[in-house]
């Protein structure tokens, strides 16, 4: 097997690994106390804690990621035939998905959440007609939305800019012998944490989250920085900059230090009291503590992937593989429709939890089942359009570039 193989199964893991965890975590926001489209009625605060563990890096990876297949498939096609392909890749869907499969989302919630009690119908010609007065005081609902699928936006955002640079530098950027710098002895753990430390002492008070794309500037240096770090330092079949030699030799210390910061500062916060209590000093230490918090556990898991998965290919991974994008785009609607629906019926709640997370994953099953073989859907659930693609797959008689299309 070929190193371009093993570098692309790694990869294919980890997004495989990380879109699963985020089908999870979005089930979870159905019962945490957090703000959410809907909500249970009894929601479960210990459930905080855990959701808290992987708040800081779950976004962070699968960008990282991206970078990372971006760069790979950047090295096997020209600047233009790239944004093209990246661009029907990531757009048709989008498009689909505030067309068509979001908008039960923001239905639900607007009834849930303003009382509102006119039909689906009704509500489609508001929504489309981007109606601005769902309002609970202040705090408006915008339509159209893309709710969860703001990350294809901001990715193929972040690919237009790559390809800028690129075509700027003549691809000089992403081979320049000093990235390997950042790669020599432990830089790689610390130096990371550094840039996301002063992104978010810097950037995060003013703009927190909002996947506004264009207000929305910390999640930009947060998430942009980690595309770029997976595009140049890990986006390359052989290693040139070192990246997936150090994070495998350092992915102990990574792991070590990310638990001990994603366990040890929410118990440390809770008993100074609370953020509000910090003195200013304090929140600005606490701002580039958690730096950190975004860096480590994708530097473990690039290290542990790249020493457990290395390699590891077959029928499944090649099918999980194609199966990550349908199941990320109708999941979240699933849980949400599965979720308000049951909630009535007064089910224990772990039966209940269980019970949407198999409707979701049978009507994710079954949506990409769907589009596999319809082939003008294809390409509206980012898989690639290609005749003969199924039996390929299946057969395992796909080249490595026609079966590693990257998210």
């Amino acid at each position: 097997m070929t190193t371009t193989d093993h570098r692309l199964t790694e990869l294919d893991w980890l997004r495989i690994a990380a879109f699963a965890l985020l089908m999870v975590y979005h089930l979870g926001m159905f019962y945490v106390p957090w703000d959410w489209h809907v909500k249970s009625p009894k929601t479960v605060p210990a459930l905080e804690a855990w959701m808290s563990l992987a708040s800081p890096w779950r976004m962070a990876l699968v960008f990282a990621v991206s970078g990372a297949a971006t760069g790979l498939m950047l090295a096997r096609s020209s600047a233009a035939s790239g944004l093209g392909e990246r661009s029907k890749r990531l757009l048709l869907p989008l498009l689909l998905g505030m067309a068509v499969i979001v908008p039960p989302q923001p239905y639900l919630e607007v009834m849930e959440k303003v009382g509102y009690t006119g039909s689906y119908l009704d509500f489609l010609a508001r929504y489309f007609a981007a109606d601005g007065s769902f309002c609970r005081g202040s705090d408006c609902l915008v339509l159209p939305t893309w709710n969860h699928l703001w990350f294809l936006s901001y990715l193929w955002v972040y690919t237009v800019l790559l390809l800028a640079v690129l075509r700027w530098r003549g691809g000089a950027f992403a081979a320049h012998p000093r990235w390997a710098v950042v790669t020599q002895g432990a830089r790689l753990l610390w130096g990371p944490c550094l840039l996301f430390a002063v992104v978010r002492l810097a950037l995060l008070r003013d703009f927190p989250s909002t996947h506004n794309l264009v207000w929305d500037w910390f999640n930009h240096g947060l998430y942009g920085s980690m595309f770029l770090m997976g595009a140049v330092l890990f986006g390359h079949a052989d290693d040139r900059h070192g990246a997936w030699a150090a994070a495998m030799r350092l992915r102990w210390w990574a792991l070590g230090g990310a638990l001990l910061l994603l366990l040890g500062m929410p118990r440390l916060l809770d008993q100074l009291g609370g953020w509000n209590q910090l003195p200013g000093w304090g929140q600005q230490l606490w701002l580039l503590l958690g730096g950190a918090r975004h860096w480590l556990p994708v530097l473990a898991a690039l290290g542990f992937a790249r020493r457990w998965l290395r390699g590891r290919d077959g029928r499944s991974r090649r099918l999980l593989t194609e199966a990550v994008f349908p199941f990320y785009i109708v999941h979240q609607t699933l849980i949400v429709v599965a979720a308000h629906t049951l909630a009535p019926r007064g089910w224990p709640q772990g039966l209940e939890a269980l019970a949407v997370l198999l409707i979701t994953t049978a009507g994710c099953t079954v949506t990409y089942l769907v589009a596999r073989r319809v082939s003008w859907l294809r390409p509206w659930f980012g898989l690639q359009a290609q005749r003969g693609l199924g039996s390929q797959i299946a057969s395992g008689s796909m080249s490595t570039a026609q079966r590693n299309k990257p998210l």
